[in-house]
């Protein structure tokens, strides 16, 4: 009988039905297209040297001039420096004490020990650390309390509680000989307050912690109850750092990764710093430091849609003068800014209304601004990514491409993506690149999840789309210190590690799971049933061991609305020649999927022995 090629249309196309579709990809995951063909992606596994406190929602890296390679996370409890496999811990201290200030209390038999501190400022979940207490005169001794906790509870602005602990992490009980306080040369430094690890809409009932304030009162957004996003940006060999609606701080690498960053307030000479913004950036060619959503000169009210900017390659120095060239601007289009981005020659800024061109054009106004679009905005602060010379953008609604000019991209999974999107958490959404494949994809959380499950991604060569699902939380493409592409993702429910992605071919050392599917296709306009009996695969196995295979699935239906049913399989190995397989129906569809490990494959065309069978 005679043999039917069946070669589908490259890109994942969910913006019809299945059967308006035929002859094209319909569904799909952890697939991409390389050249129009269908592909499984590579594979991850993480680092389990070590794992990080809190979601990181920011990755950066660079390299020293001493050659030293960094990588700098901030998460929603820390801020880090990694070099090597250790994570070092250099989240800006807020406040230290006096000697004195801090008094401890124990009750027996109880591991909860109250903490005194008139006017501590701190909130629940954030870090100190003690120095200089003596034992409390039992099982609380000296070096139980001399390290670092995390505050459980706020009592009230004077005292909160922490959970007494050994030196390996283990809950250490007071017993009857602990009579408190910790001696008059207790001294507490205070990290800067934690953020939260969810986005909360507007003002009012529940967006602060439980009794924060009186009865009835409404609660104002504020720095540490709104999803903490970080930007992190290199001045040169140090790195420059900004909790979103927050200070800025700075990391100086001579000092060395056992420092901790420090407020831009307290450098050598420091003038005018801003006190709080919403994003840093570093201009790359002429070396300012760049704050979106600043206070003004004078003032510690955030403007959001101020923009300003350092003395050229002087990070202390934000006083405008007639000598220097620090300055700033207010945009007008939108209410606030939501983000920007560094490009070639200028910095695209997003407001919540409209796109702004920031370029550097020289004294004596160093930076020059145009309103590019409006009624187009980001979904979220890091929602948009660098690729291709253009930069690839996510608004609520539609993805987008800048290029001088605003340009819808044409999707073909649109509304799989913002159907099934969870609003709720719209700034958890973060674009990435994947240079490699020539790729951008965008994490989001589905509706049916609080995070990051799922990601979309542009094949911006070959202009095609693919879907899939993935829980990450930040990306960093390859670059001067990471060789593969390297993500941020919980392994469980509490424990966070690093990934390298695009590695080997398995999840994390187990089997992952990937397939593709066809749209539904018929024979004629249907009006005849199909029968099909043999198939010949065309698949290309490569970076696999031992005797890799993938499952061919046959799915059948009558109608476009019937039920789907898988009505036949056929494992397909590196040598299959043919597989002899029965199915009839007036609709099918192929599925192609893969589920053992060490495996990576193409896809070529496959050919079907199919003939008509009638018209019951």
């Amino acid at each position: 009988m005679p043999l039917s090629r069946y070669t589908f249309q490259p890109g994942i196309n969910k913006e019809g039905t299945a059967y308006s579709n035929e002859g094209g990809w319909f569904d799909g995951d952890k697939i991409r297209f390389r050249s129009g063909r269908p592909e499984k992606i590579g594979g991850w596994n993480k680092n389990t040297s070590n794992s990080f406190l809190g979601s990181c929602r920011k990755i950066n890296q660079w390299v020293s001039l001493a050659g030293d390679k960094f990588i700098g996370l901030g998460t929603h409890l820390k801020l880090y420096i990694l070099q090597g496999n250790v994570f070092n811990d250099i989240t800006p201290i807020r406040a230290t004490t006096s000697a004195g200030d801090v008094t401890f209390s124990a009750s027996d038999g109880d591991a909860t020990l109250t903490v005194a501190d008139t006017a501590h400022g701190a909130v629940a979940n954030d870090f100190v650390t003690y120095s200089g207490a003596a034992t409390l005169g039992g099982l609380i001794t000296a070096t139980v309390l001399n390290q670092e906790y995390q505050i459980a509870t706020i009592v009230n602005a004077n005292s909160y509680t922490i959970e007494a602990k050994d030196t390996d992490g283990d809950e250490v009980t007071a017993n009857s000989s602990d009579s408190g306080n910790g001696g008059a040369s207790v001294v507490g430094a205070y990290q800067m307050n934690v953020g939260l690890d969810e986005y909360i809409y507007g003002v009012g009932w529940g967006v602060n912690t439980w009794s924060d304030g009186t009865w009835g009162s409404s609660a104002s957004q504020s720095f540490t109850n709104q999803l903490r996003l970080w930007t992190l940006d290199n001045f040169g060999e140090d790195m420059v750092c900004n909790p979103r609606n927050g200070g800025i701080y700075y990391w100086d690498a001579t000092n060395g990764v056992s420092t901790r960053a420090v407020n831009f307030t307290s450098l050598s000479d420091a003038s005018d710093v801003p006190t709080i913004s919403s994003q840093i950036i570093v201009s790359e060619i002429d070396r300012h430091i760049i704050c979106l959503g600043a206070n003004t000169i004078g003032t510690s009210v955030q403007d959001p849609m101020l923009v300003r900017w350092c003395n050229q390659e002087d990070a202390a120095d934000w006083t405008p003068t007639t000598t220097n060239t620090a300055g700033s601007l207010r945009l007008s289009a939108g209410s606030k800014i939501v983000g920007g981005i560094r490009t070639r020659q200028e910095i695209a800024i997003f407001t919540d209304n409209a796109i702004y061109s920031m370029q550097f054009i020289g004294p004596p106004f160093t930076f020059g601004i145009n309103l590019v679009s409006e009624s187009v905005s980001m979904v979220s602060p890091q929602a948009c990514t660098n690729a291709n010379n253009a930069i690839y953008f996510m608004d609520k609604d539609n993805f987008y491409v800048y290029e001088g000019g605003i340009q819808v991209l044409p999707c073909t999974v649109r509304a799989y993506v913002f159907d099934n999107f969870n609003y709720n958490e719209i700034y958890k959404v973060f674009a990435m690149r994947n240079a490699k494949f020539n790729e951008v994809s965008w994490f989001y959380c589905s509706s049916s999840s609080d995070e990051i499950d799922r990601y979309v991604t542009y094949n911006y060569l070959d202009r095609v789309w693919s879907i899939g699902t993935m829980p990450r939380t930040a990306w960093m493409d390859i670059g001067a210190s990471i060789s593969n592409p390297l993500a941020a993702g919980a392994s469980g429910t509490t424990t966070n590690y690093l990934y390298n992605q695009e590695t080997g071919s398995n999840d994390d050392e187990s089997a992952m799971t990937s397939y593709i599917e066809s749209a539904d296709f018929d024979a004629g306009d249907g009006d005849q049933f199909m029968f099909i009996n043999r198939l010949i695969p065309d698949i290309y196995f490569y970076g696999s061991s031992g005797d890799p295979a993938i499952t061919y699935s046959i799915k059948t239906r009558d109608y476009p609305l019937g039920t789907l049913t898988t009505a036949t399989t056929a494992s397909v190995g590196s040598t299959t020649g043919v597989s002899y397989i029965r199915a009839r129906a007036r609709q099918m569809r192929i599925r192609i999927e893969s589920t053992d490990s060490d495996n990576l494959w193409r896809l070529g065309d496959t050919r079907f022995d199919i003939k008509a069978d009638g018209r019951r």
